[in-house]
């Protein structure tokens, strides 16, 4: 886990949290009308946000080549680029659908890139953020591959692979596991096997944090930890359109509807 402290001054403003927007799936049709649903939501909260948080998968595939980005999604990012103009913090995490983001968004718009969960001291709150893809117990063989995928050699080959084919195979690579997480029964609550929760159990006896805010499992949660701490999962954009709302005192889970 990565420890990078940040503290943004509400001044009476919020802090907004979403995941796994999965721009990309299942079709470029689909998406269309996701990505803009997602920009009228950026629309509605942008004079509230002290800062954005978009915190991983909100790619459904995404590699970035010295030279290339894959096709698409303009829209979206001239929407980020027009709040990042206007002076809003946008911050993004990596997922498991899009842990191959590098500088692009760093180098164009001044977004950082995170690719680990960071703590958050807000208005005394502690805060810790990420995906949640990896944390845990569990999940061997996942976390096996994310060790292959990040791995440099790994990257620095499949830069060799032309785009067209390269981007090609990732997307049939990320359809399967999408439908492997619907296989394993994503979107049902696991009790006492929710890892992440468990996650955050364990680290809470070690240190104390407020909230635990994590995407990955495709269900808005809202579960105490101890009596000082809870875990908000944040869901997702498929289906449910879930975020998170903080204004300094309290965390909500909202959905967005029109």
């Amino acid at each position: 886990m990565a420890t990078d402290p940040h503290n943004f001054p509400l001044n009476g403003k919020k802090l907004f949290f979403a995941s796994d927007f999965h721009l990309g799936a299942p079709n470029p049709e689909e998406s269309k009308i996701r990505e803009q649903k997602i920009i009228r939501w950026l629309d509605e909260i942008q004079h509230e946000a002290a800062a954005i948080f978009l915190v991983g998968d909100i790619f459904d595939f995404w590699f970035e080549y010295r030279e290339v980005i894959p096709k698409g999604f303009v829209p979206f990012i001239s929407k980020i680029h027009e709040l990042r103009s206007k002076q809003i913090p946008i911050l993004f995490f990596t997922g498991n659908h899009d842990l191959w983001m590098k500088d692009y968004f760093t180098q164009e718009l001044e977004i950082p890139i995170y690719h680990h969960p960071i703590e958050l001291i807000i208005e005394n709150k502690r805060i810790l953020v990420g995906h949640g893809d990896g944390l845990g117990p569990g999940d061997s063989s996942y976390k096996f591959l994310k060790k292959v995928f990040t791995n440099p050699f790994a990257q620095w080959a499949f830069r060799w692979v032309h785009p067209d084919l390269g981007i090609r195979l990732a997307k049939a690579w990320s359809g399967k596991s999408r439908i492997t997480n619907i296989k394993k029964g994503e979107g049902r609550f696991l009790g006492e096997d929710e890892w992440l929760w468990q996650y955050c159990k364990d680290l809470e006896e070690k240190t104390h944090h407020d909230f635990y805010i994590f995407g990955h499992r495709h269900l808005p949660l809202e579960i105490p930890v101890s009596e000082r701490s809870t875990y908000f999962n944040l869901g997702e954009w498929v289906s449910q359109c879930t975020f998170l709302e903080f204004d300094g005192e309290q965390a909500k889970l909202k959905t967005f509807e029109e």
